[in-house]
């Protein structure tokens, strides 16, 4: 089969691979579209967990071709999307049900082999079938799954305001569950175009334009307009600076949620002073666990609208292009296509 496979950070080829062999627990799924994002450009550095070789990959959705000697709850021809994260259950964090701290925490197109490529082996546990979503559709499960989790964590209460930074994909999505969940007011920030364009219509109340060269015009219009601060302040752009500048629009006894991928080696200078007097929350949100189903039955119930996202679709073969593409931060959602 075809894939895309680094053999180093930075280093990686379209070729040909062994189809995956499937063990007794596993069912092998012809990928028919899979998803890229701000994670895959970590990856390609070498960052967020990432071990090579490795097919990256990790928002796909195919077809059942085949099923292990064990597997009774899938058929072949089945159309499925799959958690891409595998957990030990026997670690010291999976004996405490915090399986999101596993130790041998596992995840496909991260630190196993993921959905860029013809044919993916997963186990049958992880997988789960859809009636209502078109392939494009599909892809949105896992970014639906991660926002799922991000609203466990940050436990919105009714009739808050909430300020979220960033109108990627993801916080497209959040935006929307922030919306069905309990913000009684959402003032999105973030750069203009089709992005903001499309949360403004969705789910925010309001926008707030970010301009890269001039940070100082979106500070000043938030911190004049709201002047006792947002009870949720939520960085979900991977940016430091915005990160660090957090604290300053939540009000006292308010929540920053630390929500975006950061390089690993970004700092930021705040004041714990600051934490300290305003009595603030500070709590990060790290991919998901076990939250597929959720996730799927918020977009097979069309409580969230994701169809208008994906604007961008590409063969397996110009993987390089794809990410040329989400380095230049063009379109809204990208995915790899495969008929």
């Amino acid at each position: 089969m075809k894939a895309i496979v680094y053999d180093a950070p930075q280093q990686f080829h379209y070729r040909d691979v062994p189809v995956p062999e499937t063990a007794a627990d596993e069912v092998l799924i012809r990928v028919r579209t899979c998803g890229i994002c701000g994670t895959d450009l970590h990856i390609h550095e070498g960052e967020f967990l990432a071990q090579f070789p490795l097919i990256p990959g990790h928002e796909f959705a195919g077809e059942v071709v085949s099923v292990g000697s064990a597997v009774t709850s899938l058929k072949v021809g089945e159309r499925v999307v799959a958690d891409n994260t595998e957990l030990c259950g026997h670690c010291f964090y999976c004996k405490r049900d915090e399986p999101l701290f596993c130790e041998n925490f596992l995840s496909h197109g991260v630190n196993i082999a993921g959905g860029q490529a013809e044919y993916i082996a997963v186990k049958a546990e992880k997988v789960f079938p859809f009636q209502n979503l078109s392939w494009q559709e599909a892809a949105l499960v896992e970014p639906t799954a991660c926002a799922v989790h991000g609203m466990d964590i940050i436990a919105l209460k009714p009739g808050s305001s909430v300020l979220l930074f960033g109108a990627g994909p993801t916080g497209i999505i959040l935006a929307q569950l922030l919306r069905l969940n309990g913000a009684a007011h959402l003032t999105v920030a973030a750069p203009a175009g089709p992005k903001l364009d499309l949360v403004s219509r969705l789910a925010a109340d309001e926008v707030v334009l970010i301009d890269r060269a001039d940070a100082q015009s979106h500070r000043e219009r938030l911190l004049k307009e709201h002047r006792k601060g947002f009870d949720y302040v939520i960085e979900a752009t991977g940016s430091p600076q915005l990160c660090e500048e957090a604290l300053q629009y939540a009000r006292p006894g308010g929540h920053v949620v630390v929500y975006g991928v950061y390089p690993a080696n970004a700092r930021v200078n705040w004041s714990p002073y600051e934490i300290f007097q305003k009595q603030l929350t500070i709590v990060g949100s790290f991919a998901q666990t076990h939250c597929f189903d959720r996730a799927l039955a918020y977009l097979e119930g069309r409580k969230l609208q994701v169809n208008e996202m994906v604007t961008h679709a590409f063969a397996l073969g110009d993987y390089r292009a794809a990410l040329e593409t989400l380095r230049a931060r063009q379109g809204i959602k990208l995915i790899i296509q495969q008929d």
